[in-house]
């Protein structure tokens, strides 16, 4: 299992450092002007944006369109690619007398009239405002995609199970392991009687987590863990689930800490009111934080071997290109584990919060 791992993992980083290369090698950099940075390119491929952009830029770009959905006064549908890339003429998107241009990744609606963009000193857009984005994004495009295949992987398990009567065989002596490791490790140690009621919705979080971290790491992927906006819609379900599924004793802890002085109330009431908060708060900042870090490690030291061309010239870089590969693969390889340890650790520290909501107190 972990030579095969081994190959998947050369073979996607030879794959991402060809996507990666292609793209950086086409901002034709001069060596004696000035150095290469790296830094908007590395944000433009950990960012969510309206195309699934693959390699390229310019006219030589390979781009996948994705459907634009906006709402002002009306629902408006047209495909990305009815944006132009070209970062000096914005191209205008007319769709039922309103006109809607893209700026660097945010959709604006031209005010009524308007035809030309106006901007302020600091650059900013002052003739158009922001409509209702309900747009599938890279992120959006690639959570469904991470959503079939578990729906494939596990129905088609299940019929498996079925036919075999429960032995497990195929995918689903891969699947069972991990599933009873996280009923039985995770969510019915920390829960106590009542996990069959939660084991559902961890079970999915956990799936969710795990299978989108795992695409994340395929070339030219989206970086969906990584988005703090995905990561903090995770924790507000788990805050939502943790607080309506509180008991008697829970909310007795909080608004009557057991065993402080009626002096300290005051203090102690709007501590724990706040640690409410601070629990989901952390998983956000801790999984979003962990997966961004990777990627960005990973895209960064790609980008020091064109650092090293536009900065020493081509010797320098066909010099740097093995040292950089090498701790590419070994990072692609510590992001696996990531994968797996931060599915776990959101998984683990959910059912904590609600098992301390739940237990019952004697």
């Amino acid at each position: 299992m972990f030579a095969f791992s081994l190959k998947k993992t050369l073979l996607s980083t030879a794959f991402f450092a060809l996507i990666i290369s292609s793209s950086f090698a086409s901002k034709e950099v001069s060596i004696e002007s000035q150095t290469y940075n790296p830094v908007p390119s590395i944000m433009h491929h950990i960012s969510d944006s309206h195309e699934w952009h693959l390699w390229g830029e310019g006219d030589q770009s390979f781009s996948i369109s994705l459907p634009i959905i906006l709402y002002s006064n009306s629902f408006h549908f047209f495909m990305s690619s009815a944006f132009r890339h070209d970062e000096n003429a914005k191209h205008i998107v007319t769709s039922k007398e309103s006109k809607f241009v893209n700026l660097h990744g945010k959709i604006y609606e031209l005010d009524s009239g308007e035809t030309e963009l106006v901007f302020d000193q600091e650059h900013q857009l002052l003739n158009a405002s922001i409509p209702l984005d309900f747009s599938i994004t890279k992120n959006v495009a690639s959570m469904l995609i991470g959503l079939v295949l578990l729906l494939l992987v596990f129905i088609i398990s299940g019929f498996k199970a079925k036919k075999n009567n429960g032995a497990p065989s195929g995918m689903l002596s891969f699947l069972e392991p991990i599933v009873l490791f996280v009923r039985d490790d995770i969510v019915k140690p920390n829960i106590g009687k009542q996990y069959k009621k939660f084991l559902p919705y961890l079970l999915t979080l956990f799936f969710f987590i795990l299978i989108n971290n795992l695409l994340g790491l395929l070339p030219g992927s989206a970086n969906v863990t990584g988005n703090i906006a995905i990561t903090l819609v995770l924790s507000c379900i788990t805050l939502i689930v943790t607080n309506l599924s509180g008991n008697k004793s829970y909310w007795g802890h909080i608004f009557n800490p057991p065993g402080v002085p009626l002096a300290l109330m005051p203090i102690m009431i709007p501590i724990e009111l706040v640690g409410i908060f601070t629990k989901p708060f952390a998983l956000m900042i801790r999984l979003f934080a962990n997966i961004s870090a990777g990627h960005i490690i990973i895209l960064s030291l790609i980008s020091l071997i064109f650092m090293a061309q536009s900065g020493l010239g081509n010797i320098a870089a066909w010099g740097l290109s093995p040292v950089a590969v090498i701790f590419v693969l070994f990072m692609d390889l510590i992001e696996v584990l990531v994968a797996f340890l931060q599915a776990y650790i959101f998984t683990l520290l959910t059912s904590l919060f609600i098992g301390l909501a739940t237990v019952e107190h004697h």
